[in-house]
Order: structure tokens, then sequence, then C-alpha cells
């Protein structure tokens, strides 16, 4: 069986796995039954049931279950009175799939259990919690963290600070559990991305000592890199905006299994960008998130101060700072003591999944809350490093447009209830991290998980309840993604007809052939992106749509006739679409004899690679011996989508296809030659 792609758009540090919406075909099982708190339920499926389940709420409820996907992997549908979908939940294809929502509106809501594709099988569902939402902070970061408070479960930690108080700070779940060791607040967990803050701060500690500059080329200091035509500097490093390969994901072309441990070392990165052709964008020109440029920046510290990074930040930064429980991590073979491992959801219970190889620089930090409260804190008054340091950190870098990215030195800069947000969050294999700042009210937060399907954007909520006085409520559905749009604007009262101006194709300026579909089935609007499954979409203004279950939103722009030309997708970062012609958004739609012609075997220079490309079921269908097999959907003409990447092919002068380009969003332009 050919399994869906898990990504969508731009993923996060290495694999983000999405929640993925299929429209529901085939006959539904007449039984509804009534769940009760507490209570379990066994179901079967068969091919093409769907088995409802409803609960009656009160108004602003939260609501906690799970279905144990015995030997079936299933699709998890909330639905309210109206039979709207407000979530859908589909990660693991056995084991627990929990579902959570906060829900707005009483009535009776309709849970659906529906198999993924023909599976059969057997399942059980059981309603944890339903019960209003709490409105003391630390009563709802409790009832926030319920599915990751269980002696079986991986945890997860809290803290929250304010004018160098702490409101709050708990731990909830399990460190390890092959040893039963419960998660603490001194708990060390890798913290991911949110790594970048400190290897940015390293970089700056470094210019002020002297010993580089953020305007110098990066050659200077790592001269075997090639020259491309174009200098790339620190500052381009720092701000994800140097046109580098994102290492992570030209990996993932080779066939690397980075979700189950496939080794990579740190030279490897210098290696990458010197079988780089040529630079995917302009340097400043561009925000394309980026682990490569990270990773040289630690090699950049290195060099330029005779130390290893490890052993630099240990007496540089965490000593004097007093971050006793804060480490760099040289490897996933390096020991790391007292810390939290990290574990996903499993056919048959958590697997335990380790560290990615040669993260250091771009995460590989080991840390606790605390010590992370900590080193906030110095943001305000500095102990390390000065304010000057920290006020161009936080200052969003402008692109050679003008525009600016959004993003400072290692820190997403945003705002969230009136207040100015500096935050970042972490995403290794299994351990997930965030850290909030809000310099306005000198407060904080930061949440630690090792639990895969952790949302470290619940810090944001969390957020609102506990600094709710500073806060403008009206602006809280921009920061929190997760919750139905509040303030002035009424979704339900917004006219579905006024949604038919916006739809059409998009192609992403960053990568063309990555095209966002929009459309409209009734009262319902969805987004699809190339080759991957759609998703529902709801209005957040007269302009502006989140994605349902998935970290994401996008705001459609006008020109000066009031067209509606573009787009901007708000997902790590912003993302800038242009809004394709009606004779370029057409439909490709080739024969079974006309994908045949893209048959062959494909072989990249540059990653060392062998693709194979068929005809399968009337299906053009891509082969690598280390990935699954994918399905490749078109787009616009000799351009497929499928298993996470896009593949634009190549023809000669006579027509015949000798080549393909291929990108999977942080990666792109890596040419493939026909071979065979």
């Amino acid at each position: 069986m050919i399994r869906r792609s898990c990504s969508f758009l731009f993923a996060t540090l290495m694999i983000a796995t999405a929640l993925v919406s299929i429209p529901f075909t085939g006959d539904v099982t007449a039984q509804i039954t009534e769940l009760r708190e507490g209570r379990t339920v066994s179901g079967v499926l068969a091919t093409g049931d769907t088995i409802r389940y409803t609960v009656e709420v009160g108004e602003n409820y939260f609501l906690y279950g799970e279905v144990d996907q015995i030997t079936v992997d299933v699709i998890v549908r909330l639905l309210d009175a109206d039979g709207n979908q407000v979530g859908r939940y589909d990660t693991p294809s056995r084991g627990g799939e929990r579902f959570t929502r906060r829900l707005g509106d009483a009535g009776l809501y309709t849970i659906e259990v529906i198999p993924f594709e023909d599976e059969t099988g057997a399942y059980t569902i059981t309603l944890h919690r339903v019960e209003p939402v709490e409105t003391d902070p630390k009563k709802l970061t409790d009832q926030f963290m319920a599915p990751y408070d269980e002696d079986d479960s991986p945890g997860a930690a809290v803290q929250v600070w304010r004018d160098g108080r702490t409101l709050f700070s708990k731990a909830y779940g399990m460190a390890n559990l092959a040893y039963g060791i419960p998660f603490e607040t001194d708990t060390r967990t890798n913290i991911g991305s949110t790594s970048k803050q400190f290897t940015a701060f390293a970089i700056m500690l470094q210019a002020d000592r002297g010993l580089l500059s953020l305007d110098d080329d990066i050659r200077k200091h790592i001269p075997e890199l090639p020259e491309f035509g174009e200098m790339i500097t620190i500052r381009h490093l720092i701000t994800h905006t140097s046109g580098l390969r994102e290492f992570l994901n030209l990996l993932t072309m080779t066939g690397r299994r980075l979700d189950h441990g496939d080794w990579i070392d740190r030279s490897e990165l210098i290696d990458i960008v010197q079988r780089q052709p040529a630079l995917q964008n302009v340097p400043g020109a561009e925000f394309n998130y980026n682990n490569t440029a990270f990773g040289l920046a630690a090699v950049i510290v290195e060099r330029t101060s005779g130390q290893d990074f490890h052993v630099f930040m240990e007496e540089n930064v965490f000593e004097p700072l007093g971050m006793t429980r804060t480490m760099v991590r040289p490897s996933p073979e390096h020991i790391v003591p007292d810390m939290s491992e990290g574990y996903t959801p499993g056919a048959d219970g958590f697997l335990q999944i380790g560290d990615l190889a040669g993260a250091v620089g771009a995460g590989g930090i080991y840390s606790t809350v605390e010590d992370l409260q900590t080193w906030v804190q110095n943001y305000a008054n500095p102990r390390v490093g000065n304010a000057g340091i920290f006020d161009e950190m936080m200052t969003s870098f402008v692109l050679t447009s003008g525009d600016e990215s959004g993003y400072g030195f290692g820190l997403f800069i945003d705002e969230q209830g009136g207040l100015r947000r500096v935050h970042h969050g972490g995403a290794d294999v299994a351990h997930r991290s965030m850290i909030v700042y809000y310099p306005e009210i000198n407060a904080g937060i930061t949440t630690q998980s090792n639990h895969a399907g952790f949302s470290s954007n619940g810090a944001f909520e969390l957020a609102a309840a506990f600094f709710a006085d500073a806060m403008d409520s009206e602006d809280e559905e921009e920061a929190v993604a997760a919750e139905p749009a509040t303030g002035e604007f009424d979704p339900a009262t917004w006219d579905p007809e006024s949604f038919d101006e916006f739809v059409g194709h998009y192609a992403l300026d960053a990568a063309p052939d990555f095209i966002l579909t929009f459309t409209r089935e009734g009262d319902t609007f969805y987004t699809q992106a190339t080759g991957q499954d759609r998703f529902e979409i709801v209005p957040t203004s007269e302009t502006s749509f989140r994605l349902l279950t998935v970290e994401a939103s996008v705001e459609f722009h006008r020109n000066d006739a009031g067209e509606v030309d573009g787009l901007t997708l708000h997902q790590n970062g912003e993302n800038h679409a242009t809004r394709l012609a009606d004779d370029s958004s057409a439909g490709w739609e080739p024969t079974v004899e006309e994908l045949a012609e893209f048959e062959g075997r494909y072989f990249s220079e540059e990653l060392e690679t062998f693709y194979t490309i068929k005809v399968k079921d009337e299906k053009l269908v891509v082969f690598q011996r280390r990935l699954d097999d994918a399905n490749l959907t078109t787009g616009v003409e000799d351009t497929f989508s499928g298993g996470g990447l896009t593949f634009s092919f190549e023809r000669d002068r006579n027509s015949q296809v000798i080549g393909f380009y291929v990108a999977n969003g942080r990666t792109r332009d890596v040419r493939f030659e026909r071979v065979k």
C-alpha cells in the first residue's frame, strides 16, 4: 500500500506530522452511539464504514478522548451541531489516536471514526474528559496537559514568569517509559530549533569581541566553501536568507531515514554546500528556514574561538548564567544525564526515537524549563552579553525588497493580543519545545515535551490566559490558531459566496511549481498543496483563513484595482504566493501513453542518488530503494507531486524527457538526469 505523505507545505525542523483532510465516501453505519466520560466502547470498521458517536456539551467546554487503533488505522473527525468539521485527527497508523478540542458553542457534537483507505479492523474509543474550560490559568494548564499527564505516556513541562517572578512551574507524565522516570521541571529535554537563538547569540558574542563581523563573507571563516557569484554573509546565515540548500530536506531526498536514526556527520554540511551548483536565491532576498546555515554558524563560532561549540557554549553562556542543567549534545552518541527520551506513537505502544544527528548549531541543546526562564530573563537584564545584542537579535531582518521577514537572529518576531511577541519553537524527531517572550511586560512562557504529538503553539494559548490583563482579547485569533475566531469578526455571519473571489491557484514565489489551490463546496472552504491532501480552512477575517488542525494560515492580498492577486502563507515564517492566470491554472490530465514518456531511471550527481519512475495501475509512481513508493499527481504541464516532493520535468528540443528538477519546500532545483 502506498501511504500518503504526512507533510504540509514547509515542515518544522525535521518531520512535521500533519492531519490530513480526506472527504468521506461510502456507506455510513446507521447506528449512532452516545459517548459518556470514562466509558470505553469497542467497534469494528469495514471498508467504507463511518461509525458515529455523539456527546452533549455546554458552552465553552473541553473535550479529550482517544481511539485505540487495535488492528485498523483510523481517521477521527469532530463535527459541531450543524455538521461542520471542527477537528480532524490522523497521526499514528496504530496505537492511540488522541483528540482534544476546546468547544465554544454548546450542543450535540459528533465524533466520526473512519478507516484509512480500505483498511478494516477493530478499535476502541474512550472519552477521557468532557468538562467546562477552566478559567484559572493554572487549572487551564493542567487541563491542556491532560493528554500528557499519564504514568504510561511521554510527558511535558511548563514554566511561566513575569517581572522576574515565577508564576507557574509544573511537569507532567513520564521522562522515561522504560524505567518509569517521571518528567520534572529540571528534566533535561532536547529543545530542537529553539537552540537557534543560542547559536545566534554566540555569533553576536564573537562579533562584540571583534573576532568577526556580521557582514563578513562566510568564506573568510570557512574558505573551503565554494564561490556562488554572490557573497553570503554571516548575517544571512542567522536570518535564514543565505540561499543555501536545507540539509535535512536535502538528505531525505537521498533516502536517509532521519525519522529512524540514520546518521549524519557534522562534516557533511560543508560537503553538501560544496556540491550545491547554485544558490536557491540571492542572499538577503528571501526568507527560507535553513538548518544548514545555523550549522555553519556554529562552525564559525568554533573557528573564531578555537573551541568546540559545546565547550564554547558551556564556558561563555551556560556557566556564567548559572544554567547548570543546559548543555549542547555534540552527537546522539553523547550521554546527557537526567534526560528525557523522545517517543512517538507506534503500532503497539510508544516507540523510543533518538535525536537527529548533525544538528549542532541548528538544534542539539538539552535544557530545562527552569534554565530557559533564566536565559530569557537575560534578555531584559543582561548578565552575559549586552542590551545592544538582544535588541539586534529581536529586530526583524529587512529583505532586499524592503519587506520585513518577521525573523531576527534566531528568533521570530510578531504580535499577540496587542503585545510584541518574540518566540521560537523547536522539534527534533520526537522532542518539542517553545520559548515565548513579551518584552513590553517582561514576561514569558516555555514549554517542553518528549511526545512527538505535542503542540508547541499551545504556549501561545496559555500565555493568553496568564497575561490576559495585558492583552487585547480581540487580537487573540491571530495568536491562537487553534481557537475559533473572536472579536469583531464573526465567521458565522460571513457570506460563503464571498470566498469565490479567492478560488483559484497560487504559486509560491520561492517554488513556482508548488501550487496552493483554493476551492469551495457549499459553505466549506478548502486549500490543497501540490501533491498533498486538501485541508479545510475557516475565515478569521474578511481576507484571512486558518487551516483546521494544522498550524498555518493564509492571508489574501488585493492589487490597486481591488483584484485578488496573491496571498501570504504563514507557516514557519511568511511565504508569498502569486495568483496564476486562468489559462495557467487549468488542469493537465495526461493519458497513460503520455505518462509513459516520463518512465525511466534518473540520477542526481549532486545527491549521488537514483530515482526510478514507472507507470503502475495507470498512475505514475516514483521508486527509491529507501523511500516509500509514491503515486505522482499532476500539476501544471510536465509537473508532478508525490511523497512530499515536486517534480518538474525537462525536455530537449525534440520534446524528449531528459531529466527533472525536484523540490520539497526548503530545498529546491535539485537536478536529476535521465540515464535509462
